[in-house]
């Protein structure tokens, strides 16, 4: 979709769409977990979305999310982007990344990871979620493990984000299980937090485990341990 070319912070990046039409961004990153197999790229590391007041959106990524280090904030019609469905234009962009190192048992294998928040200045943009229904095709959420789902839970009500779903405890799914609630952003963007309560390590032999006996629940799970569930991975 777009050639390789540099983003306000001089990192280059590009843009791909997948056969059903939906836009990906790849940038560079040097957090990797592992670089023993042949793949071309790593795994999700961050989404740009879109606002309509970025100093309100700000607040929330900073305080909910964490997001508080702004790598770049400018404004201008940026040549990186004219190859997207809609780049063309003034735009503002905020690059957020988060100072303080994840914590959790996947904090290894998620690693860091960074928001771009952009905001047109010049035109009125439409809600990509507008009359759209569960299940459509295309993006449905902004996905965050987690631990401690019901201090999560008062810390965003307090900030008047409260849960507009919430799983009320574990929710088994069979080999997995887990507790899930969603927030919105200001802008009804859905973000979804996950509490992995039990997941498969090698299924052939019946091995689960189960995170919510870990004495020390912040701490990371071991590399071998991570290693092993990606031997249970959907090969291509």
């Amino acid at each position: 979709q777009t050639n390789p070319a540099p983003r306000p912070d001089g990192e280059e990046h590009f843009f791909v769409k997948d056969p059903w039409g939906n836009t990906f961004e790849v940038v560079g990153a040097k957090d990797w977990f592992s670089t023993g197999r042949p793949d071309l790229t790593g795994g999700v590391y961050g989404t740009i979305a879109g606002v309509s007041d970025m100093e309100t959106s700000l607040r929330f990524y900073k305080e909910i999310l964490g997001y508080d280090e702004v790598v770049y904030d400018q404004s201008d019609d940026f040549a990186d982007w004219h190859g997207v469905d809609g780049g063309f234009g003034r735009f503002r962009r905020v690059l957020l990344r988060h100072s303080e190192k994840r914590k959790g048992p996947f904090s290894r294998l998620l690693g860091d990871t960074e928001i771009e928040l952009v905001q047109s200045l010049d035109r009125q943009p439409k809600k990509i979620f507008e009359n759209r229904l569960w299940g459509d095709l295309g993006y449905i959420h902004l996905c965050f493990d987690i631990t401690g789902m019901a201090e999560m839970k008062q810390f965003c009500a307090e900030r008047g984000h409260p849960f507009t779903v919430d799983s009320s405890g574990s929710f088994d799914m069979g080999e997995a299980a887990g507790y899930f609630s969603y927030i919105e952003d200001p802008d009804g963007t859905l973000i979804e937090f996950v509490e992995t309560h039990k997941i498969p390590i090698l299924k052939k032999i019946g091995w689960y485990l189960d995170l919510r006996k870990r004495r020390h629940p912040e701490k990371p799970l071991p590399v071998w341990m991570l290693k092993a569930l990606g031997m249970g991975r959907v090969k291509g």
